[in-house]
């Protein structure tokens, strides 16, 4: 296995993402989009979630593919941040042909940042504009760590961030993960440094501090609870042909990666979801075989992402919690 050129989820050719920051309000908006619509899925297993069109994404509807992908802060008022990439996109001409109308379908999740420290006394949400200003700045390099969708977000103790991961399977096929990690959990073991997605880490991609050597009980979980809220949010893709039934399943297999990378995951507290993205260009020789391969590579690059997240935040006025650096230099 390698990685892609990137290590990002761009490295699935045609996928573009952008980020918007507010760093007042720390909060900030991400999108994914393509070169043309693609097909998409998606699986929730969080208590709490906040979404906008994920129901459209279920195999027995409709509409197959869509515009654009959002990850947003800002819990309920982020949702907003899709009608402004849905405006950006319309003006492009983007978008279902309804009839000769135009619409642009964004599915679009959000996780809560609203007790980081930001100012939230805004006059007007926020995020509308910042969904527009994310696709506006769409391309194959973004950043990660404190970016985006992950600009206010915390784990358990540490704050979190946006990260994001790739690897090219043998059959040519690239596979990638976007995450914006908000977990009521933590992504390190005990009192860290290391990553509990250690033994996936490609290179020194999240600091190669390897495995611990102390290991705490594991059935005692480290949490945030009740002092802030969360969701892990994220995006896996890739560049095989997979139909809406075979993205929701990626999506389900993609979920292993949460599971892997935070302790714990998919809490009744949690609005844990990834959205999975096909765009079509790699034509599976052997569909059965291939999906599996796809689906353990996705959760796998889900789990490096989120400790890339972690390892690659910035520290900020007023943050609740410290950097990963900061912490752990």
């Amino acid at each position: 296995m390698k990685i892609g050129a990137r290590n990002l989820i761009t490295d699935v050719p045609g996928l573009r993402v952008g980020n918007a920051t507010d760093p007042l309000v720390k909060t900030g908006a991400t999108v994914m989009v393509a070169d043309a619509p693609f097909t998409a899925g998606v699986h929730v297993m969080g208590g709490a979630p906040g979404t906008r069109e994920t129901d459209l994404l279920a195999p027995d509807k409709t509409v197959e593919q869509v515009d654009a992908l959002v990850l947003s802060g800002g819990s309920a008022f982020g949702l907003d941040a899709a009608s402004g990439v849905a405006d950006g996109l319309r003006g492009m001409g983007r978008g279902y042909d309804a009839g000769g109308i135009r619409v642009p379908i964004v599915p679009a999740a959000i996780l809560f940042d609203l007790r980081n420290g930001g100012d939230k006394d805004w006059a007007e949400n926020p995020y509308r504009d910042l969904g527009r200003a994310a696709l506006d700045a769409a391309a194959e390099r973004f950043g990660i760590g404190t970016e985006g969708a992950g600009t206010g977000a915390n784990t358990a103790g540490l704050k979190g961030g946006l990260g994001s991961a790739s690897v090219v399977l043998p059959s040519g096929v690239t596979v990638g993960a976007l995450v914006a990690v908000n977990a009521i959990g933590s992504a390190v073991v005990g009192e860290g440094p290391e990553f509990w997605a250690a033994p996936f880490e490609v290179g020194e991609e999240f600091g190669g501090r390897g495995l611990p050597t102390v290991w705490p009980d594991p059935h005692v979980a480290v949490t945030k609870l009740g002092t802030h809220r969360h969701t892990t949010i994220g995006i896996v893709a890739t560049d095989a042909a997979l139909s809406q039934a075979q993205c929701t399943r990626l999506a389900v297999a993609a979920h292993d990666g949460y599971a892997r990378a935070l302790v714990p995951s998919h809490t009744p507290h949690d609005g844990d979801l990834i959205f999975a993205a096909a765009t079509g260009a790699h034509v599976l020789d052997q569909p059965a075989l291939d999906t599996l391969v796809i689906g353990h590579a996705a959760a796998v690059c889900v789990s490096r992402a989120i400790a890339r997240a972690v390892f690659a935040a910035t520290p900020a006025p007023g943050d609740p919690f410290p950097t990963w650096a900061q912490r752990f230099g």
